[in-house]
């Protein structure tokens, strides 16, 4: 019987804006790699599939009173060095972050994912994205991002130029025959020759293929386009509805896309964004929801708003609705917060309260160990999502809680392992390996 992925996503003291002030938090957790060790040791107890880091390469250079007040990103370790150096502290949970197409080149990625991959005896992951902030394209000759459809052009030829680097040698190639003097076999190299409308390469990868084959690939595109590339490419993709409603909706799409490129529904783990609240009540959960809520400053959350519509609201009242004029008419960053965003002007709710419930799409779960596994359970028979993209509002405790209290209570339904079923990340998630593409039968 299929049970649950889990998966957590971590940042500093926490996924709340305002964890670095609450009690207890590390100040130089972004960049301690013993507090990272201790996340990664904690979900590892707990038989999480993945242990994951967001990123973007970019520090914000405007509105620094507001970001001063969320550092989000603004002293964070580069995900691959990050990842490496929790290899060796982990031996069984997934290692995934983020590499953006939009800024990097083909083969620094498949060299660094694939030295990863062999680091972890094949528990690596990669999470393609486009970028979606103009910081960002500023750090690398651009005033603005390219438009959404270059951007995701771009990352369609990328990926495809990794993976032919990763099967650049077949996994026989190094034989390392002292008798005859051989360390590689010339015949199982195949070089790539690719010469496409954003890359050039013609070479072979200076490493073995990694043990997964290549790397398990991740994705959270909610676009129209993002969902074909998934679709296309992707072994896990992270849903962004609030909803079991939208979650059903977007499940059926994304798998229902997959026949037309030669894959199965099971070929595709899909699962859901969920900040989780333990609590001994579900008053208690909200409660300390709540408290921590309380520490956001307004100027946080008018800032996030601005962000993701991709406008400026901070000269409006915050008790007064948004006037739908202030709309934009398209998004070139992140369709589904920007969309997310206009629904909530258009229910007519104030600056204030907009600020102060946006959460990027994400449905937010308090309560009881029990309750918080009985939805959990509903979304997944549902067919809303094969497992959950979790985070915590603060970090370690929150993490501690839902280890300690509601993975037993899923184990104890069926619903979760209670020991992982191989070594590597694709046997943990049940995702084949892939095979190499120059070798028949």
């Amino acid at each position: 019987m299929p049970h649950l992925v889990l998966a957590t996503l971590v940042q500093p003291n926490g996924n709340h804006l305002a964890s670095w002030l609450a009690p207890g938090a590390q100040d130089d957790a972004g960049t301690n790699i013993e507090w990272y060790k201790k996340i990664a040791r904690i979900a590892e107890d707990g038989k999480l599939d993945l242990f994951f880091i967001a990123d973007t390469p970019a520090a914000r250079t405007d509105n620094l009173r507001a970001w001063s007040r969320a550092p989000v990103f603004m002293n964070v370790l580069e995900p691959i060095t990050l990842l490496s150096a929790l290899a060796g502290s982990t031996s069984h949970i997934g290692l995934g972050g983020t590499v953006s197409t939009s800024f990097f080149e083909p083969y620094n990625l498949a060299r660094q994912m694939g030295s990863l991959d062999h680091l972890t005896n094949g528990r690596a992951a990669w999470n393609v994205v486009t970028s979606a902030n103009d910081y960002a394209a500023k750090n690398y000759g651009l005033d603005k991002l390219p438009a959404h459809a270059d951007r995701y052009a771009r990352a369609r030829e990328f990926v495809d130029v990794a993976f032919q680097l990763w099967d650049s040698w077949e996994d026989d190639a190094f034989v390392t025959d002292h008798e005859t003097c051989q360390n590689f076999l010339p015949e199982k190299q195949h070089p790539v020759a690719h010469d496409g409308a954003y890359f050039r390469v013609h070479g072979a990868l200076n490493l073995a293929r990694p043990p997964q084959g290549r790397p398990v690939i991740l994705q959270a595109g909610a676009s129209d386009t993002g969902k074909e590339i998934a679709a296309e490419t992707a072994e896990v993709v992270f849903g962004t509805s609030a909803t079991i409603e939208g979650a059903v909706e977007f499940y059926k799409d994304l798998k229902g896309r997959l026949a037309k490129f030669g894959r199965t529904p099971d070929m595709l783990k899909i699962i859901a964004g969920v900040t989780i609240v333990v609590g001994d009540t579900k008053e208690e959960a909200e409660a300390m929801l709540a408290g921590w809520q309380q520490l956001l400053h307004p100027d946080v959350g008018v800032m996030r708003l601005n962000q993701d519509l991709e406008t400026d609201l901070s000269d409006l009242p915050l008790d007064e609705p948004v006037p739908e004029s202030r709309i934009p008419s398209h998004s070139n960053h992140h369709q589904a917060y920007f969309a997310e965003i206009v629904g909530m002007i258009r229910q007519g709710l104030t600056l204030r309260e907009m600020a102060m419930r946006y959460n990027r799409s994400k449905a937010v779960i308090c309560g009881t160990p029990a309750s918080i596994a009985d939805d959990m359970q509903r979304w997944f028979e549902a067919g809303a999502c094969d497992g959950f993209m979790l985070t915590f509002p603060v970090l370690p405790s929150c993490l501690e809680d839902f280890i300690a209290k509601v993975v037993p209570e899923l184990q104890r339904r069926g619903l979760f392992r209670t020991e992982y079923e191989g070594t590597t990340l694709r046997e943990n998630l049940g995702i084949p390996r892939p095979a190499n593409r120059h070798v028949k039968g």
